[in-house]
């Protein structure tokens, strides 16, 4: 008897285990069979149907809804979809086709979104908000937290400064909150809403506001109006961008919906957390917080992509994002860490000619907080006397995704043409040098991790892809090699010989030879001349 018992028993795990099994494959969909054998292109496919088991067979009645199973996200984003489907436009057709042919595109941002898809999709429906909105920062940022676009716009929302101003989010030297993934969705979302309510509930004139801003769409419809035409979101005359701004969020929910139907397989995303926030109250060195939760530190910029340097602000927010399964270790590591110890402390001795400014330079701080640091009220120093000086644990160039470094990667990229180091001189524009050596501003711009609208700094170093030739006149820009050039250098404010010496690796000597100067002491406007080797100057 209890041997019948105990075969029944093994008979029902049996049943749980594959069946258990069973549910965890489809829980991701079925399996493409056409995978590659190169392991960047595995894929899973995706399927909106679910396998249903019932226990009726199952002697002892096991209730499976017991034994939950890790489902995909990509189900419960389709389940939240509210947006009416559109008509077949030519320019949502467009885009569907785009996608279509592109499944290795949408491997990537979804792997790009997995942290942060789960936090995204909860947020929306705490807000009863159609969860297509999840699916935006695929058109917006391709989910790259450290997009930068050529309109000032940053992070995975693609906030411009003043509008993320609006909503809350700080922008300074240290932090950035349009990239912070936490404030920037929050920040999104009430946007959002707020748009919707505007336009009275139409989520297509919303979404075209989000874009290109509510006053292009209500000037678009009030002139529909004045023609007697419909004021539908297809029959406005908005900006090409916006234009197909729209159909991309619809066309990439009708993938979502039914991918089988377009020929793509979408990455399975568990539907569970990724991370979760926690409040460190006060400053930090990002190299320590990564050896605290035991993580590297390009996990921690990627979740925490609006730190621009290499500790957190330090008039915060003081808060982070980390693994789920890493807050317990980082939390019990933290509690043993002296808030002292979080930030390393150096008193620097000032030397002859160094400003407040070099100092800064030096130790990748701003003025600002050496000011604060060291109770301050004026730039002027004393040489002789020391400074408090807060200081990387590491080598700067070990924090390879701060705001510095990854402009540091891009100016490196190798393109087409040759490339040229331009030191910016006061005057200068973007316009300007680009009419200068023949190429496209956008490009300088990009070139640069810049835009076009972005502020140019006198001894600023810009890289430059041309295919002109440099004629002997032209004194600012190296074609490599030791090239020395000579250079006009007009002195700004705050500025020392000492300085100007670091700045373009030069002699304080070097700059009285060329130079009639009277002592130490240098005027702003004062013109200089100097003669650089430009090749020396690329890693500024």
């Amino acid at each position: 008897m209890i041997s019948i018992k105990l075969t029944r028993l093994q008979s029902a795990l049996n049943k749980l285990i594959s069946a258990s099994f069973v549910l965890l494959l489809t829980a991701c969909s079925q399996l493409n069979t056409a995978l590659d054998d190169t392991s960047e292109q595995l894929q899973i496919a995706e399927d909106s149907t679910q396998l249903s088991i019932t226990p009726e067979s199952d002697p002892f009645k096991i209730n499976y809804d017991d034994y939950p199973v890790t489902e995909n996200i990509w189900d419960r984003v389709r389940s939240g979809f509210a947006f009416a489907d559109a008509n077949d436009n030519p320019r949502l057709t467009a885009e569907l086709n785009w996608y279509s042919k592109h499944n290795t595109y949408l491997d990537r941002v979804a792997e790009r979104a997995e942290p942060f898809l789960y936090f995204i999709l909860e947020e929306a429906e705490k807000r009863g908000l159609p969860t297509e909105l999840a699916l935006l920062p695929i058109v917006e940022s391709a989910f790259q937290p450290f997009a930068y676009s050529h309109g000032r716009a940053a992070g995975i929302w693609q906030f411009i400064p003043s509008t993320g101003r609006i909503y809350g989010l700080k922008q300074n030297w240290w932090y950035d909150g349009r990239r912070d993934v936490h404030a920037s969705t929050m920040a999104a979302l009430k946007y959002l809403e707020n748009l919707n309510r505007e336009f009275k509930g139409n989520w297509l004139h919303a979404l075209a506001a989000y874009n290109s801003g509510s006053g292009t769409v209500r000037k678009a419809i009030r002139k529909n109006k004045r023609r007697g035409k419909p004021t539908d979101f297809w029959s406005l005359k908005l900006p090409k961008e916006t234009q197909a701004y729209v159909p991309k969020l619809l066309a990439l929910k009708r993938i979502v919906a039914n991918p089988q139907n377009y020929n793509v397989s979408l990455r399975c995303i568990a539907d569970e957390p990724y991370f979760s926030q926690v409040d460190i109250d006060s400053q930090i060195d990002l190299a320590m917080a990564a050896e605290l939760a035991d993580i590297d530190m390009e996990t921690l910029y990627r979740l925490n992509p609006g730190y621009n340097r290499w500790a957190t602000d330090p008039k915060g927010p003081h808060k982070l994002l980390l693994p789920l399964e890493k807050v317990e270790l980082f939390n019990e590591n933290l509690a043993q860490t002296e808030p002292s110890s979080r930030i390393k402390w150096k008193r620097h001795k000032i030397r002859e000619g160094e400003t407040l400014s070099h100092v800064a330079d030096r130790y990748a701080l701003s003025v600002d907080d050496i000011k604060r640091v060291n109770n301050l009220r004026t730039n002027n120093i004393r040489q002789g006397k020391y400074l408090i000086i807060p200081v990387s644990s590491k080598k700067l160039s070990d924090y390879n995704l701060t705001a510095y470094q990854r402009k540091k990667t891009l100016q490196n990229i190798r393109r087409k043409g040759t490339k040229i180091v331009h030191i910016v001189q006061p005057g200068d524009s973007f316009w300007e040098i680009s009419r200068r050596y023949n190429v496209n501003t956008k490009s300088l711009a990009r070139w640069n991790g810049m835009a076009v609208r972005d502020p140019l700094r006198a001894g600023q170093k810009l890289v430059v892809w041309t295919k002109k030739a440099l004629s002997p006149a032209n004194t600012s820009a190296s074609l490599g090699g030791n090239t020395i050039r000579t250079i006009s250098y007009r002195v700004r404010n705050g500025d020392s010989l000492y300085r100007i010496a670091q700045r373009f690796n030069v002699g304080i000597r070097d700059l009285h030879r060329w130079n009639v100067i009277k002592g130490k002491i240098l005027k702003p406007g004062q013109m200089l001349k100097l003669h650089v080797d430009i090749t020396n100057q690329a890693e500024g």
